[in-house]
């Protein structure tokens, strides 16, 4: 848990200081000033060092930035490589083939099943158990933490063997895999997902109940794809936008937190949402329809503007990529492909695809020789900070009445819905740190 106190001022005036936020994917601090009733400001402090990623990509060799760039992100590393590899492909001019595409969706599924699975069942868990974390569970959930790491492990595996490792895999390249799936291995894995799909179903039950509410009305934006894949697809927002995904550039804007060491965003000039809630909002037409068909009571809650939803659309999302990936598999049937060589020429590309948390942007330049000129890349984190300190505000000011303990936790609870990544969310700010 992370440490908090009050200094209590005259009469209504509070200031609340977090000093670490526990069970996130990084480290952050957040300071809150409360004045007559009110909240005055909340700062969230994105406190992970500078890593200088953009920077360090520059004059690098093109078909190997996206192992590089894999690095910013254990946990996502798979997002990073695949929206890199798109954005490689984008700026030379390359179309990978249909079943290069497949292994991708497979890919993602994999990671999705596997990082929504840590996230829910390892840091939010505990909450629905009024517990610390898991390790303090008793024998009643012995039961429950088994299905989470059988769930965990069978998004480990199906990466595995489509991508060659569940983090830093090494079969996805620039244009194509190096490896096709074996008819046994493949087999192996869709008996796998299947055993563990009910366990699905089970922990979306037991979200679903949570009593936990924020209502909060905001923009949503994400990638929405025919199949709910989380690449392809074109951009929308919850105000009626659809663009391209180049066309993100054109609504976007970074703005600089001088108290945090990551930067924030506005979309179309104004804070905005993304993760696995905006997609469920946007998309949810395009669930899978065994997914849809066994859970119509859980689809029916959105769209929502419970930022809580998060972790519902999340174990939701896990069953998708579950039923998703069967079909795939059991409807697919794999060849050693030869690909077109990959021409190198100068070039900009940009690439969206959708990451656990949110929509995951990069946009690179190559020269002729092949060289990464020039770089950015925007992670999903870093788009939510702002929509996070909102949130935290509303909830403060709504929970002054409580005990200090009580409001600690749920400030804890509701960083936690975000499902923030505090470690890919460092971006260099040329400002002066105070």
């Amino acid at each position: 848990m992370f440490l908090m106190h009050i200094d209590s001022g005259i009469g209504e005036d509070q200031h609340i200081r977090i000093n670490h936020i526990a069970k996130t994917e990084g480290h952050s601090n957040l300071d809150i000033k409360v004045k007559d009733n009110k909240v005055e400001y909340v700062k969230l402090k994105i406190t992970e060092s500078k890593r200088f990623y953009t920077q360090a990509i520059r004059g690098k060799n093109a078909m190997s930035v996206p192992l590089l760039t894999s690095r910013i992100c254990g946990t996502c590393s798979i997002a990073h490589l695949t929206c890199c590899t798109e954005a490689v492909e984008h700026a030379i001019g390359y179309i990978p083939s249909d079943q290069t595409i497949i292994l991708r969706k497979l890919t993602m599924n994999g990671m999705m099943i596997r990082d929504h699975a840590l996230h829910l069942f390892i840091f939010c868990l505990p909450d629905i158990f009024n517990k610390d974390s898991v390790l303090d569970f008793d024998k009643a959930q012995d039961e429950l933490v088994r299905k989470a790491f059988a769930i965990k492990g069978a998004g480990n595996n199906l990466s595995k063997v489509i991508a060659g490792r569940a983090i830093h895999a090494t079969y996805a390249e620039v244009g194509k895999f190096s490896h096709i799936p074996a008819e046994e291995d493949v087999s192996a894995i869709v008996k796998e997902l299947k055993s563990v799909r009910e366990y699905a179903i089970e922990f979306i039950e037991l979200f679903a109940q949570s009593t936990q509410k924020v209502e909060r009305s905001t923009n949503y934006v994400a990638l929405v794809s025919k199949d709910y894949s989380f690449i392809g697809g074109n951009l929308k927002d919850s105000e009626g936008l659809e663009v391209k995904p180049e066309g993100y550039w054109n609504h976007i804007n970074r703005t600089v937190i001088p108290y945090s060491q990551s930067s924030g965003y506005n979309f179309k000039g104004k804070e905005y949402m993304v993760g696995a809630l905006a997609r469920m909002n946007l998309n949810k037409a395009n669930i899978n329809k065994k997914t849809k068909a066994d859970i119509p009571k859980y689809m029916d809650m959105f769209p929502s503007t419970n930022v809580y939803a998060n972790n519902i659309a999340q174990a939701i999302e896990i069953l998708h990529c579950i039923d998703n990936s069967i079909d795939i598999l059991e409807g697919t049937e794999f060849v050693q492909e030869v690909p077109k060589p990959v021409k190198i020429n100068a070039g900009k590309g940009a690439a969206l695809i959708e990451a656990p948390r949110g929509t995951l942007a990069y946009l690179l330049e190559i020269d002729a020789t092949g060289k990464i000129t020039n770089g950015n890349i925007i992670v999903p984190t870093s788009q939510n900070q702002t929509s996070m300190e909102k949130s935290v505000a509303e909830l403060v000011e709504n929970s002054l009445h409580l005990h200090k303990h009580e409001i600690e936790h749920k400030v804890e609870e509701m960083i936690r819905a975000y499902d923030p990544c505090m470690s890919c969310a460092s971006h260099f700010l040329n400002i002066k740190w105070h």
